[in-house]
């Protein structure tokens, strides 16, 4: 998938029904990356994006061939506006009385600041599990502190793709959707510090962008270490951020979960 030419233009298949829906801005640093799940006539969106960007994200959605009055939930794993910020567009073209909007109740106190009118629904009254009308499920795991109080993931258990929110994000002038390291990368000491040793010749080194974002945004490195052992138990076959880029081979989200769970000066630790 990684290797074929992508039209960002367009949504972007990332598993059975899954699609990146967000929108490349090539000058900008921070990628943000909206996904909708669609199961029979029935769709979720996931971080769905902010305002300017609802726009690019609905005509995504339409040209998949379904209707806005078919999502039936959208899931915010955090309260930020670039998450947030075009729920009250989404509410107005979705049209429908039952739309239930899904957050940790850590964020629900945030997220109605954004003038929401449909049904705000914590992880915790539904058991931590959204069910479709087919039966398929989204399992929803607290990551606390990364980097909000309220933080979750979300997981897909019949595609086994992870939404991982600001964990596994990037900030950086080099982006595409997909991430792929070569084998080199695993065993790389300091990437930080080895561009000029690199063994796979890469005039650019995506690891530095990923560390550098958590060390910004993530508040410690207790939290960050917490949330990748929450992760590692799970058994993902996709991560998808909210930020930064996919990762669909196993080898690489063992390492670089495996990289930030040792990640040091991670936020106020940077500091203190």
């Amino acid at each position: 998938m990684e290797q074929q030419p992508l039209d960002y233009n367009r949504a972007i298949s990332i598993a059975e029904g899954t699609y990146w829906i967000g929108f490349y801005d090539a000058q900008s640093g921070l990628h943000c990356n909206p996904y909708l799940i669609v199961d029979g006539n029935e769709a979720v969106v996931i971080d769905a994006g902010s305002r300017p960007d609802f726009s690019t994200v609905m005509m995504k959605i339409l040209e998949i061939g379904i209707d806005a009055s078919s999502i039936s939930a959208l899931i915010y794993q955090h309260y930020d506006p670039d998450l947030c910020g075009s729920v009250a567009h989404f509410e107005d073209i979705i049209d429908r009385a039952d739309l239930k909007i899904i957050s940790d109740k850590e964020n629900n106190m945030f997220i109605r600041h954004y003038a929401v009118s449909s049904r705000l629904v914590s992880i915790d009254s539904i058991d931590h599990v959204f069910q479709f009308s087919s039966g398929r499920k989204l399992q929803f795991f607290n990551t606390p502190y990364s980097h909000c109080a309220g933080s979750f993931v979300t997981y897909d258990t019949k595609t086994r793709v992870l939404f991982t929110s600001d964990l596994f994000g990037s900030y950086g002038d080099h982006w595409d959707l997909f991430l792929s390291l070569c084998p080199e990368c695993l065993t790389c000491r300091d990437p930080e510090t080895d561009m000029e040793r690199c063994a796979c010749d890469r005039a650019y080194c995506p690891i530095p962008d990923i560390f550098r974002f958590h060390r910004m945004i993530m508040t410690s490195e207790k939290a960050l270490g917490y949330a990748m052992r929450i992760i590692q138990e799970i058994p993902v076959a996709v991560i998808a951020p909210q930020h930064g880029s996919i990762l669909t081979d196993p080898r690489d989200i063992r390492f670089v979960a495996q990289s930030l769970a040792l990640l040091k000066g991670v936020g106020i630790d940077r500091i203190v």
